[in-house]
């Protein structure tokens, strides 16, 4: 009986100890920065890359009341055809603000590109696109 008990307690310390040493199943994927100018305006920020979207969080500027701006993010997939578009909801005119979106990228891993865009301000389509940079996953 003490054999048994001491062969059983064995294997869950030898178990135990493979489990705790087992990498996770999803590494942490590095932030990416972004910075997007076009003349004197720019959006700039950082990307967090995770499974099925990301999320885009930043601050964009203009400089002038009469020449808005916004940011517009696309996930792209591994071979550079759009999965989604998101866009600001609301124009910077003269001043800057900060801005958080979460952009779907609805295939196995996520998005592999971003392509992040400072914008004409608009609010609604077609918003036009004044600078675009793309991004890979880390």
């Amino acid at each position: 009986m003490r054999t048994r008990l001491a062969a059983a307690a064995a294997t869950l310390a030898f178990s135990a100890g493979t489990l705790a040493a087992a990498p996770a199943a999803s590494a942490v994927v590095p932030d990416s920065q972004f910075d997007v100018y076009y003349g004197e305006t720019y959006t700039w920020g950082t990307i967090k890359w995770y499974n099925r979207s990301v999320v885009v969080e930043g601050t964009h500027k203009s400089v002038s009341p009469a020449g808005c701006r916004g940011t517009t993010v696309y996930t792209l997939d591994s071979q550079g055809r759009q999965l989604r578009v998101d866009w600001s909801r609301y124009a910077v005119c003269g001043g800057s603000a900060r801005f958080t979106m979460t952009v779907p990228a609805d295939v196995p891993g996520g998005a592999a590109f971003v392509r992040v865009c400072l914008d004409n301000g608009r609010t609604d389509p077609p918003v036009t696109a004044l600078a675009c940079k793309r991004y890979g996953r880390p």
